[in-house]
């Protein structure tokens, strides 16, 4: 209603000479004045409070974005009230900035501009600290992972990705110094031509021409919704990936690898990652053994030959993603004391190690092109922009997504992103490359390929690389050695197939399709942890911790009981079937033993009839089961 009152007051056909009244003209022009400079002021003042409450934690948080916040709640006259007693001529500060600097703020524009910062900058603040706070933190440590400094990371990475929450924060924080009234009245006054802005107009005419103050209010009220009307929601300050409205639906996951169309090349030289022209580097050839001694959560130490792949292994928990964060040096969980080659990098920042990573979700920058993502790390390191994007774009050929290399990443699909990611971190020329699960988005076929690619660079690679998986193909098909974490400590590290024929970890041992069952040795055999007793042909010393492995091919299933030579024969029930390749996977749950898995032929689980819920007998011979000791 008030609104419409407004609308149905106005009156139309003297709007013009109302607005254009030279009162009226001196007002508006005072009041644009004033609310840039607050925005000034605001955007000065407010992106570093923004950046401390969202990022750094302090005692008195909480009370410093109260006191921050506090003008929003504030009754706007009590807000002048406290500036005249603070800044006044009798305030607490007043008389010394005018004995000491000649600055009096109290019935001048530059009171009012106060005025109007005081209640306008924390619409600011609370939009750029919403964005920062939804920022994934994982960009910012992949572009530091990558080379580029704290300011470049701010610059290149924070400061587009969070555009969208400052631009809405600097937009109201304008609209509502330009409206302000009651703190700039009460603080600066209302002297013409000094402090009188649009509002205090509005309010002296309402006591002798009213129909020029509606005339005046609805400008203030069509500028107030056309900010509004811009902003489309985007106050409350999280981030937003400007691709996804008009992002076309992503390519299939195979594609031929071909090069950009001519046109491509001119379109690259446009796009910028953020960092101008600098002096060319010499390429870094070189090998860098790896010594790190890691302490806190993971307590293990690493030494690796140059060219060495070493597979970290180990179930959720174990400190895989720890251990790669503690040699980056990002987490206060673990610290590295780290050596590559010949320089100790313990004291150096993260992005000066030269140790590069590819995070879980890839961390791809959403405002960059698949091409400047992948040269992002060269131009960190002051390659020239077209030699950068020529490695750029050889990289992305290598991992078959080089016709992709325009795209952003909300235009990609998961394997072609993580490909690209892959591409970025290769293309950094590290000295350590840590991978955490850089294959887990790609299908079969694909997943395949991008591993042949990673084997034929890793042959070449003169650093050491760590790849987290869960895939035990990975770790035997990259990896000279598997590394097994067990709550932050190196439970094995072996060669994969020492790992293979010996896991001394039950999960690993599943990892790569075994029954595992730990136990205890006794005089017949093992007691087993989760009940029930093993026969076993070898012999351990009684009272010695082992773990029994067991291949699923020589579980056999029965739907009687068997007689003959089988030394272990368990009653069950079929838990489970899975599809593995050309074979069958059979879950089953006994009473006097732990779950075991069996592998059979479709062939034979048709001529036994099993299905889910099925009772059968499964057996194995002593001769089959190998004990590791641990």
């Amino acid at each position: 209603m008030p609104l419409i009152g407004i609308l149905v007051r106005t009156p139309w056909g003297e709007l013009g000479e109302h607005l254009g009244s030279p009162g009226v003209v001196e007002a508006l022009k005072l009041s644009l004045l004033v609310s840039l400079w607050a925005l000034g002021l605001s955007l000065l003042l407010g992106v570093p409070l923004a950046w401390l409450l969202a990022r750094v934690e302090f005692r008195g948080k909480a009370l410093v974005r109260s006191l921050v916040l506090l003008p929003m709640v504030l009754p706007p006259t009590v807000g002048g009230v406290a500036l005249l007693l603070g800044f006044g001529r009798r305030g607490l500060l007043g008389p010394w900035l005018e004995d000491s600097f000649g600055i009096t703020l109290p019935f001048h524009t530059s009171g009012a501009v106060v005025a109007a910062t005081f209640v306008a900058m924390p619409f600011l603040i609370i939009s750029l600290e919403g964005a920062l706070g939804g920022l994934k933190q994982s960009y910012e440590e992949t572009a530091a992972s990558l080379g580029a400094s704290p300011v470049r990371v701010f610059f290149t990475v924070t400061l587009p990705m969070v555009a969208p929450g400052l631009v809405a924060g600097a937009a109201l924080t304008w609209a509502r110094a330009l409206g302000e009234f009651g703190a700039t009245i009460t603080f600066a006054g209302n002297l013409p031509g000094t402090t009188q802005t649009l509002p205090l107009q509005v309010y002296l005419l309402l006591q002798d021409q009213p129909e020029a103050a509606t005339s005046v209010s609805l400008l203030l009220l069509a500028i107030a919704m056309a900010v509004l009307i811009a902003l489309r929601g985007r106050w409350t300050g999280a981030p937003i990936d400007r691709g996804a409205v008009t992002a076309p639906q992503p390519a299939p996951e195979e594609g031929p690898a071909t090069a950009p169309g001519p046109g491509a090349g001119a379109g690259a030289a446009k796009e910028t990652d953020g960092a101008g022209a600098a002096p060319p580097q010499p390429e870094e050839t070189g090998h860098w053994p790896l010594h790190a001694t890691v302490t806190g959560f993971n307590r293990l130490t690493l030494d690796a030959e140059p060219g060495t792949t070493i597979a970290v292994v180990g179930e959720n928990g174990a400190g895989k993603t720890t251990l790669l964060r503690a040699l980056l040096g990002l987490t206060p969980r673990a610290h590295a004391d780290l050596r590559l080659g010949d320089a100790d990098v313990t004291a150096l920042p993260p992005h000066k190690r030269q140790v590069a990573w590819v995070p879980q979700d890839g961390a791809l920058f959403p405002h960059l092109s698949a091409l400047a993502n992948t040269a992002y790390g060269l131009r960190a390191r002051r390659v020239p922009r077209a030699r950068a994007r020529r490695e750029a774009q050889d990289w992305l050929d290598r991992l078959g997504v080089g016709h992709l290399a325009q795209r952003r990443p909300s235009q990609l699909s998961g394997g072609q992103a993580q490909r690209v990611a892959l591409a970025r971190a290769l293309a950094a020329r590290p000295r350590l490359l840590l991978l955490d699960e850089p294959l887990a988005a790609l299908d079969q076929t694909t997943r395949a390929r991008v591993r042949h690619t990673l084997r034929t660079h890793l042959a070449d690679f003169g650093g050491v690389c760590l790849i987290v998986t869960h895939d035990p193909v990975e770790a035997v098909s990259l990896a000279d050695r598997v590394l097994v974490l067990a709550d932050g400590r190196a439970l094995q590290d072996a060669p994969p197939a020492e790992v293979s024929r010996h896991p001394r970890s039950p999960w690993v041992a599943r990892m790569l399709g075994r029954n595992a069952w730990p136990g205890i040795a006794s005089a017949d055999g093992l007691a087993l942890a989760a009940g029930g007793r093993l026969v076993v042909a070898e012999a351990l010393p009684e009272g010695a911790e082992a773990l029994a492995i067991i291949a699923p091919e020589a579980v056999s299933v029965h739907r009687d009981r068997p007689g003959g030579s089988p030394r272990n024969v368990w009653r069950g029930t079929v838990r489970e079937i899975t599809a593995v390749g050309s074979r069958l996977r059979v879950l089953i749950a006994s009473p006097d033993a732990p779950d075991l898995v069996a592998e059979i032929t479709p062939g034979a689980a048709a001529e036994l009839g099993l299905a889910d819920g099925s009772e059968v007998w499964t057996s194995v011979k002593a001769t089959e089961v190998a004990l590791v000791r641990l």
